[in-house]
């Protein structure tokens, strides 16, 4: 099967595996984070291990891409480690068995999560559900965004996963929609410290430098693990350049990678990715890399700790390799799922209009809008209008100083 899918690749394959978290007590873990997510370190240095003892190459990224360009040739398979998210568990767990073994990896940051004490949404919404079920509440949905129910419903009848029910929602809606859920549901089950998780913390800058010093590699992730396929051109821009540009004033290193968020991207993305100077973007689509294939929809196989259990519930080697190998795919028993989406454009066509947060309204109307204030709050939204000031480059919202002026264009609670 290997050397079936190695002539389908051109020659040589080109194996990129993606990891989230690495933990040191894998089946501590398993009771507050989502298990998809959960690698033991253990596991994780035998996944290195049965890749080298099945004739891989443990290689960077650079040297994937260049091989699938024809820039230079590989005398053997190639194995490439990718972490998504930057969780602090790469930096404790994965970072040192990385270092030890001399295997490059790389990991994509989005860089509005490094050096502060936020929990990305997919985290959030899994502890405040934990926490809805050990108190047996119920959410009020009247009171909560209008698809509350689209997203709560079947996970809380035990019809969908976390993650899968959050991979058909923002496949749907933008990630602000998301969060004014969760936020939302934070309101209902009274706040306090407790709906925020222990864990999924994200490493700081030092820790990122630290191992930048090391030889390992970041790319970016956007800034706030933004979806970009349903958000604006302007946002898609901005997530995309100041996540590159921040990791480039933070470690004094030239990012080139990109990595999609939920796998999701767009030739729109591409384009900007292009524009840009990134040489690379990888997706979540489990499908062989082909010498000559598209660098910026490169494949890769995401891997947690259950891929790698056998039957008797303890670790196979055997499996491992079988994955590596992607035996079920050549089986025909593993159904990959595409990552190319339709953007989803701003429904503001006219060059005459300005959307704020999904609301379409003249920018004649917007000029009347004077002053303006700007106010922090927790997702970007942007007005680029010159009657409105400068364009918001920030989490930020521009707030009319008299709500009474922009009427005609929203009521003021939609403004606000």
């Amino acid at each position: 099967m290997a050397a079936y899918r190695r002539s389908q690749s051109g020659g040589r394959r080109i194996l990129i595996v993606s990891y989230h978290r690495v933990v040191s007590d894998f089946t501590g873990e398993l009771q507050r984070s989502i298990p998809g997510l959960l690698i033991s370190q253990e596991t994780f240095r035998r996944h290195l291990e049965e890749a080298h003892a099945a004739g891989f190459d443990l290689a960077s990224l650079g040297d994937a891409v260049d091989v699938m360009a024809g820039r230079r040739t590989a005398k053997k398979d190639l194995f490439v480690v990718t972490f998504d998210d930057g969780y602090r568990d790469v930096y404790r767990y994965a970072y040192p068995v990385l270092k030890q073994m001399g295997v490059p990896a790389i990991t994509y940051l989005p860089t509005a999560f490094i050096n502060t004490d936020k929990r990305f949404n997919h985290d959030r919404l899994f502890h405040l559900l934990r926490k809805v079920q050990d108190r047996r509440f119920r959410p009020d949905f009247d009171t909560m965004p209008g698809p509350s129910v689209q997203l709560l419903g079947p996970i809380l009848s035990g019809h969908k996963t976390v993650s899968a029910a959050l991979d058909d929602f923002i496949g749907e809606h933008p990630t602000r929609v998301l969060t004014g859920i969760i936020d939302s549901l934070e309101q209902q089950l009274g706040g306090g410290a407790d709906l925020v998780p222990e864990q999924g913390d994200v490493m700081n800058w030092d820790e990122v430098r630290r191992m930048a010093r090391d030889g390992f590699e970041f790319g970016a992730h956007t800034l706030g693990h933004t979806v970009l396929t349903q958000e604006p051109t302007a946002v898609v821009e901005h997530e995309i350049v100041e996540s590159k540009r921040t990791i480039e004033r933070e470690v004094g290193v030239q990012v080139q990678d990109f990595a999609y968020c939920n796998g999701w991207y767009s030739d729109e993305i591409i384009r900007i990715l292009r524009e840009n100077g990134f040489r690379s973007g990888v997706t979540t689509e489990d499908l062989p890399n082909r010498v000559g294939g598209d660098p910026f929809a490169l494949k890769r196989k995401v891997m947690w700790e259950n891929f790698s259990l056998g039957m008797m519930g303890d670790y196979s080697s055997a499996l491992t390799v079988c994955q590596f190998d992607d035996c079920f795919g050549v089986l025909g028993m593993s159904h990959p799922v595409l990552g190319h989406r339709q953007h989803v454009l701003s429904p503001a066509t006219d060059a005459n209009q300005v959307v704020i947060q999904d609301i379409v309204v003249r920018a004649a109307t917007l000029s009347k809008v004077t002053p303006v204030e700007v106010v922090q709050v927790t997702e970007p939204d942007f007005a680029t209008d010159v009657g409105v000031g400068a364009a918001v480059n920030s989490p930020q919202v521009v707030l009319a100083a008299d709500a009474a002026l922009v009427q005609e264009a929203a009521q003021p609670e939609e403004l606000q």
